[in-house]
């Protein structure tokens, strides 16, 4: 039976320790899982004389110095560029491995698994068998709560390190920046929106970024600073707010929310300056007392 059909056999259910197990004694290679903050999640208990491997193992993460290494070898942006899977090679690793996203119920992508080549050369027609474990756990996590919940606070957390300039190497951090790029268009938009004059002032801000999470599945989303944080894209330059939000069930009006919207920009590395950008607008818009709840940096 070759490895595709053995891979395929494979039951759900099981969690995905039994997964990489089980593959392990297909492929005959070392199989390891990390989610998108290099944290170590799941590997088959081999013994493997590779560097990279025993730090992850032993320290549970890759260390910084590790990770510009990947961004020197463009590792980083080829895993992060690729579609399905990628295999990485260089004179600087012991092994060549593979590498593929693992995404979340949402289409999130929330950990890689990673396959290091050294116990048994790695055959072009094993790519898809490769591929059909990735869906099985894929298919493992649908249900998990953990990494649904983990997706979603991803994007928060990387919004907030780009705000706070910690992001701000694309050599280093492409890999966790272009996950924010997933679904979106050319253009990019960051609005905030703010509470303070809400009708429920006993619901917390928490409240009402999953509210506008439930009604805007496509944008990405954080708290930041006593708003929430936006991040919304369009394939024009020119903002209509008719695109976004719909006149119907409105929940700006709904709840007496006030949103400030920056003009469009293409880099989510200039995403300190385009939110400055909407909370001026939206300190204005309040401020001018008109009957508006959505201010637009354009239509200043």
């Amino acid at each position: 039976m070759n490895k595709l059909k053995q891979v395929d056999n494979l039951e759900n259910g099981n969690g995905i320790q039994y997964l990489l197990d089980a593959a392990n004694k297909i492929f005959h290679n070392p199989i390891v899982m990390f989610d998108t903050n290099y944290s170590l999640i799941a590997y088959t208990d081999v013994v493997v004389d590779d560097p990279l491997w025993n730090e992850l193992i032993s320290t549970g993460t890759f260390s910084i110095k590790t990770q510009e290494f990947f961004a020197r070898e463009f590792f980083t942006e080829e895993v992060a560029n690729a579609d399905k899977y990628v295999i990485l090679r260089s004179d600087e690793l012991k092994y060549d491995r593979i590498s593929g996203y693992i995404f979340n119920r949402d289409n999130i992508k929330v950990a890689s698994i990673v396959m290091v080549i050294c116990d048994n050369l790695f055959e072009e027609d094993e790519l898809a068998a490769f591929d059909k474990l990735a869906d099985k756990i894929i298919s493992e996590i649908q249900d998990d709560e953990y990494f649904t919940a983990f997706g979603r606070a991803y994007h928060g957390e990387i919004i907030t390190k780009l705000l706070d300039r910690v992001i701000r190497d694309p050599l280093i951090h492409t890999g966790q920046v272009q996950i924010l790029y997933d679904g979106f268009d050319d253009y990019l938009y960051v609005a905030v929106v703010d509470l303070t004059h809400n009708n429920l002032q006993q619901n917390s801000i928490e409240y009402f970024r999953d509210l506008l999470e439930s009604m805007y599945r496509l944008f990405k989303f954080a708290i930041y600073s006593g708003y929430v944080v936006m991040i919304m894209s369009s394939k024009s330059k020119l903002f209509h707010k008719e695109f976004f939000f719909e006149k119907h069930n409105n929940p700006f009006e709904q709840n007496n929310l006030y949103v400030g919207i920056s003009s469009n920009f293409e880099s989510l590395y200039e995403l300190r300056e385009y939110y400055d950008q909407a909370v001026s607008v939206l300190i204005k818009g309040i401020e001018s007392n008109c009957d508006q709840r959505i201010f637009s940096y354009d239509n200043v």
